[in-house]
């Protein structure tokens, strides 16, 4: 798993939420990386040399090019805008900066995180991983039923945001937009889509479409 030196390296699960968002970020950044796949299928991200690589067993993880390795999204975005920063996708003045931390925060909290907290409790595949990372936890039902209710509140809370608006947050594309885009297309795994109900949601993902970045 040792990369090229001095590129970019994204260890990547293709079928992923989580690696799809920094793939999208690296792409609105335009930038080239080299790509490491890592198969969750089979557990690769617990094995011993990906654990070198990434204590925490998840992915996305991205080797930067003075070598450090950034163990997940957060660390990533703030890298990679701080070491790139046009265009600007965390926010330019202070409340903008804000508006786009706290709206990026809202649809991971609200939205992925009632997805995995619904598809990690429900589903015969992830028996005993409730949780991602290098800890077994077992599954808990219940919380899959609540999951559902939150992602279902979370498409009609983004709904009502995107009313008269062409971004989440101030009014500019952002990394809000990529943490919804691919919160709301992988909420199709737990058999929840934007539908008649969602007009200004159905309208914003089909403007998002058209960025080549998110066909990623």
């Amino acid at each position: 798993m040792n990369p090229p030196a001095a590129m970019l390296t994204l260890y990547d699960c293709a079928t992923a939420p989580s690696p799809r968002r920094a793939r999208i970020l690296l792409a609105e950044k335009g930038l080239t990386h080299h790509t490491v796949q890592v198969d969750l299928k089979t557990n690769e991200q617990l094995g011993d040399a990906y654990r070198a690589i990434n204590p925490q067993c998840t992915v996305p993880a991205l080797r930067t090019e003075e070598g450090a390795v950034l163990a997940d999204n957060a660390a990533i975005a703030a890298y990679l805008e701080a070491r790139y920063p046009q265009p600007t996708l965390l926010g330019t003045t202070p409340l903008d900066k804000a508006e786009i931390a706290s709206w990026n925060w809202r649809v991971e909290f609200e939205g992925l995180l009632g997805i995995a907290e619904c598809l990690r409790n429900s589903s015969p595949a992830m028996a005993n991983r409730a949780l991602p990372g290098p800890v077994d936890y077992a599954q808990i039902p219940e919380l899959a039923q609540r999951g559902l209710a939150r992602v279902q509140q979370f498409f009609a809370t983004l709904n009502t945001r995107l009313e008269g608006r062409e971004y989440i947050a101030a009014n500019q594309f952002s990394i809000a937009d990529i943490t919804a885009v691919v919160a709301v297309d992988f909420a199709r795994i737990v058999k929840v889509k934007p539908g008649e109900q969602h007009p200004h949601l159905v309208r914003w993902r089909a403007a998002m479409a058209l960025r080549r970045a998110m066909a990623l």
